[in-house]
């Protein structure tokens, strides 16, 4: 039961960053019908620019420097994917699916390799400043060594994520920008005949999505804590499979996919073997969608021909 515990809490906290980053896939998927492989790379950037605050704040991370350091990863990203939408997406916005696909792969190549050849990032891995770790456990009578355990770092992810994805909801759900992105979504052609800037719509759900992503990136490099120029590839998959796996396009499924898969991923590592964890976790999303092709989440799309 604690080794139980203990992992549901690491699955808890990982499946957390990964919902964080899903939800930017499936926002720009639901907007524009793109599935943006440069996202986990986004993240990468957001880990570094969080990296460079701490550093220079000073050798022993406090909460000051920590928010300092979430707040530049954020904007940072902001800025990059308003960059990369439009110089890279919007000119292809009427272009097949294929060439946007495409195209996605090469700003994902090109974010890597020019963070290899910057002076001051280089190809080399680095670590990342993290705050003293505290653990708190919960023990009783029948377990003395402790029950449950959490740190405080996991506390950290979770809460955040969980505060990021509730924002986001009330964003969505409750704003006029929500309200306009939904629209958009829905048919893109009405809402621009209803007076909405489909342009400026598709580039705030960029910057919202990669704004979650610089989050992400810094939580992951606190719990994990080495950066380098490739770091963004592995948990970009993941989160992928996981918003597929929730409903690609829905946000509640994306949150749902990555709690489900970072859970699989740490009791697999803790009950079977850490090689076969990234097999159990695309085991489930081929599971999943020979029983349910839209995803948990996802809702069946009727196509007039």
């Amino acid at each position: 039961m604690d080794t139980f515990l203990k992992q549901l809490v690491n699955g808890l906290s990982l499946g957390s960053i990964y919902a964080l980053i899903a939800l930017g896939y499936t926002m720009v998927y639901g907007i524009v019908k793109l599935i943006n492989f440069a996202h986990g790379d986004v993240m990468m950037v957001g880990a570094y620019a969080g990296y460079f605050v701490l550093v220079a704040m000073g050798p022993q991370v406090t909460p000051l420097s920590l928010t300092l350091a979430f707040v530049v990863a954020m904007v940072a990203c902001a800025l990059l994917s308003l960059l990369i939408e439009r110089c890279a997406y919007r000119p292809l916005r009427s272009a097949p699916r294929l060439n946007s696909l495409i195209t996605a792969i090469a700003v994902e190549l090109i974010l890597q390799n020019l963070m290899r050849v910057l002076p001051f990032v280089g190809p080399d891995p680095r670590q990342f400043p993290t705050m003293p770790t505290k653990v708190h456990v919960w023990s009783t009578a029948a377990y003395p060594d402790g029950l449950f355990s959490i740190s405080n770092i996991q506390i950290l992810v979770i809460v955040l994520s969980v505060v990021l994805m509730i924002f986001l909801n009330i964003l969505i759900n409750y704003t006029k920008t929500g309200k306009a992105m939904r629209a958009v979504s829905y048919d893109m052609g009405a809402a621009s005949l209803m007076g909405v800037s489909v342009n400026k719509t598709i580039a705030i759900t960029f910057v919202i999505g990669s704004v979650l992503a610089g989050a992400g990136g810094v939580l992951y490099a606190s719990a994990y804590p080495q950066i380098d120029p490739t770091m963004g590839y592995i948990p970009g998959l993941k989160a992928f499979v996981a918003a597929v796996l929730g409903g690609i396009g829905s946000v509640p499924g994306a949150m749902v996919g990555g709690i489900i898969l970072g859970i699989a991923e740490t009791m697999t590592k803790a009950y079977v073997s850490s090689q076969y964890a990234d097999a159990i976790s695309y085991c489930i999303l081929i599971v999943i969608l020979l029983v349910k092709p839209a995803g948990l989440l996802g809702k069946k799309q009727v196509v007039k021909v």
